[in-house]
């Protein structure tokens, strides 16, 4: 992961990926062009989307993938695709491994990458992709696919990239005199300010864990520095740690001092970005997916050229690169491994394929959507139709920072980070110590690691 922000704004001039490879025949009868061969041509047949495209937010997003999708079925005699909307959290934790578990895998899945398809993937249940993006003429045409890797094979693609810091509210910001803050200790300042002038500092909504360790995944890893959480499950590092440890009792102290709304455990993710468009919070710990909220079309269009984006400041005593983001590429799309066994489903993941990772679609993504591009787009097209001073800001913090890192739940096993979700509810709760609970999630990650031997 590190120097993707560099990587992507240095931003190297692609060609046109749409057409590379096409017509070439593969072992199993079809193309990148969505032809098939012999007798299956035109037959009838259905594959299954699943997609956590759901509700009015993603509906701009989910619009623009069906335009894949509609030309996958008109590239593909025979082809009709059955949408299947799941919420991601149900999809990820339940659905797909109850899935993997019986055989019965959609042919085209939303996925996450690592762990999650880099364990179906060792079991031999997705499929390797490798050979079709050597087709199509796109491997390298990725910043990173790290995620989606296993032993130099790819199985499954970002839908694109994300990254996480501070939005907040310029206007409120000017009408009090406040300042971006360039310390921790004036982001404390900030904070007491904030509060005193009968605000919220920090947007807040805990009933989905993932929301709240948001902000502790980015204390961890200033403190005890960003490569940390990768060193769980290889032992090197523990959730016991102090600087770890130390993460959890200033998000706790942060609840106890009333940076953030209370009752937060029963409120969503929308409350969440509600507090903050609504003005009832200053400041909201997201990620770049955010962005959209403020676009035509969003529930905060109307704050439209007034919220500003900035990174986490420096932290004291630190570890490592203090400028360091998280960066993800870990959401995505996944094929079943039977698709390999019927030519006309292999066509139909061509078509897709070819048609959703172009260069006019990540710019469109990233414009439309303020999705952040996970396949390298041309510098000056991206100078060019990159509008919005939000947009700009976020891709200036990208290029000014050092290294990335991934996110928690890409580096650590589905059951440490359920665990790491129960601890962090309970920390919000007080009915548990820093200690008690980075203890707690030390030993389901012990026994994740044994496991793993």
């Amino acid at each position: 992961m590190k120097k993707n922000v560099l990587v992507l704004m240095s931003l190297m001039l692609i060609s046109s990926i749409a057409v590379a490879g096409c017509g070439s025949k593969t072992d199993n009868g079809s193309s990148a062009s969505g032809e098939t061969s012999d007798s299956t041509q035109g037959k009838p047949f259905e594959i299954t989307f699943r997609h956590a495209l759901i509700g009015e937010r993603r509906q701009g997003t989910l619009d623009l993938t069906m335009e894949a999708v509609k030309k996958m079925e008109s590239e593909v005699p025979g082809l009709k695709v059955k949408m299947d909307g799941v919420d991601g959290e149900v999809n990820r934790k339940d659905k797909i491994r109850g899935e993997m578990a019986s055989g019965n895998v959609p042919e085209i899945f939303d996925a996450f990458g690592s762990p999650d398809v880099k364990t179906f993937a060792k079991e031999g249940k997705v499929l390797d992709i490798t050979p079709i993006l050597e087709e199509l003429g796109i491997k390298d045409k990725f910043l990173n696919l790290d995620a989606w890797s296993v032993d130099g094979k790819v199985y499954g693609l970002p839908m694109s990239a994300s990254a996480e810091g501070v939005f907040y509210n310029k206007e409120y910001f000017a009408s009090k005199g406040f300042e971006v803050p360039k310390t921790y200790d004036e982001l404390l300042a900030l904070m007491d300010k904030i509060k005193a002038d009968g605000k919220i500092p920090f947007s807040s909504a805990s009933k989905s864990a993932w929301v709240p360790l948001m902000l502790t995944n980015q204390i961890w890893s200033r403190l005890a520095g960003p490569e940390v959480t990768a060193k769980f499950s290889t032992g090197e590092a523990k959730w016991t740690d102090p600087a770890v440890t130390e993460a959890f009792k200033i998000h706790q102290d942060w609840v106890n001092k009333g940076y953030f709304k209370k009752g937060e455990l029963g409120l969503e993710y929308v409350d969440y970005n509600t507090q903050f468009i609504n003005g009832d919070s200053a400041m909201m710990f997201d990620g770049s997916w955010a962005a959209s909220l403020f676009q035509e079309g969003g529930a905060g269009v109307s704050l439209a050229g007034k919220i500003g984006f900035f990174n986490f400041p420096p932290m004291p005593g630190g570890v490592g690169d203090q400028t360091s983001i998280m960066q993800d590429m870990n959401n995505g799309y996944a094929f079943s491994a039977e698709v390999a066994k019927n030519p006309q489903k292999l066509a139909a993941v061509k078509s897709f394929i070819k048609n959703f990772y172009t260069e006019d679609m990540q710019m469109r993504f990233l414009v439309e959507r303020g999705s952040l591009p996970c396949m390298k787009l041309d510098e000056a097209k991206v100078k060019e139709q990159v509008k919005d001073p939000m947009m700009q800001e976020i891709m200036m913090m990208l290029l000014h920072s050092e290294s990335s890192y991934a996110a928690f739940d890409a580096l650590v096993p589905a059951d440490v980070t359920t665990e790491i979700g129960n601890q962090i509810q309970k920390i919000i709760s007080n009915i548990t110590t820093p200690e008690e609970a980075t203890a707690a999630i030390q030993k389901v990650q012990d026994e994740a690691n044994a496991d793993a031997e």
